[in-house]
């Protein structure tokens, strides 16, 4: 029989509490369903890598040092499935690192990132509800996503339309590194009156940008920023990867890269 593997590859985290509930229990549900493959980790971020690495002496393995380990052991077939949540540079990554193993292995695959197909954008936004209060009539829910300069950046508007689209017309999305962003947010509410600000991740883990950027005791963090501003803040901290509808849909795209 064939060796066969998945390889699940996160961006990673330094925050231990978080990856247990977002990252592990994606690698978990992955595992569940394909029981005939061995499950592996891999990180894409190397300075999180270096950071486990001295302060937990652990190695994590980058999706190369996986890869060549899994060809090494004898692996005949390698499922890969991301945890990125758009079509980005991490994935674009990702995606070129595997054409150097395509001749390695009798079967290499990769599946889609969160947010790819029109479907995947229209099943996140009920998945992201079942996380938000039940009334939010009185608030606006001003979601954290990551950004990115790549053109993969437009997920994150089509996402904040889409919600929208879908009736949750007090929810928005703004990123940290990309468009739209805090300013955007403030230009889009100048007329509303509503006073109450709920901040929630748009990331797979509530990690170092979330407790930070997000909700941290800097005066530059977001809620900060909305204090000083006059508004009412409260937040929710769950990663997107606690939520089971969003795994579900990880899980999905690795079956259809397994049709490939």
């Amino acid at each position: 029989m064939n060796k066969k593997a998945l390889l699940v590859v996160s961006f990673g985290t330094s925050y231990d509490e978080t990856r247990k509930k977002t990252i592990d229990q994606i690698e978990m549900d992955l595992s569940k369903a394909f029981p005939e493959h061995e499950c592996r980790r891999a990180w894409t971020s190397q300075m999180i890598i270096n950071k486990i690495r001295k302060r937990d002496g652990i190695h994590i393995n980058n999706p190369t040092e996986a890869l060549e380990k899994l060809h090494s052991e004898g692996y005949e077939e390698v499922l890969v499935q991301p945890t990125h949540i758009i079509n980005g540079s991490e994935y674009r990554g990702l995606y070129h690192d595997l054409l150097n193993f395509k001749d390695k292995f009798k079967f290499i695959s990769i599946g889609n990132p969160l947010l790819t197909s029109m479907e995947d954008y229209k099943k996140v936004a009920p998945a992201m509800s079942t996380v938000f209060p039940k009334n939010t009539d009185d608030k606006l829910i001003l979601l954290m996503g990551h950004g990115s300069e790549h053109h993969a950046n437009s997920a994150y508007s089509c996402m904040d339309y889409v919600l929208k689209e879908k009736g949750y017309s007090n929810v928005y999305i703004a990123t940290v590194e990309g468009f739209p962003d805090l300013n955007t947010f403030f230009s889009q509410i100048a007329s509303n009156p509503i006073k109450n600000i709920l901040l929630m991740p748009f990331m797979i883990v509530a990690g170092d940008h979330i407790q930070n950027d997000l909700v941290g005791d800097e005066e530059d963090s977001w809620k900060n920023i909305l204090l000083s501003k006059g508004y009412n803040v409260d937040s929710i901290i769950i990663g997107m990867g606690e939520i089971q509808e969003v795994r579900n849909i990880f899980v999905d795209h690795a079956k259809e890269a397994m049709q490939i």
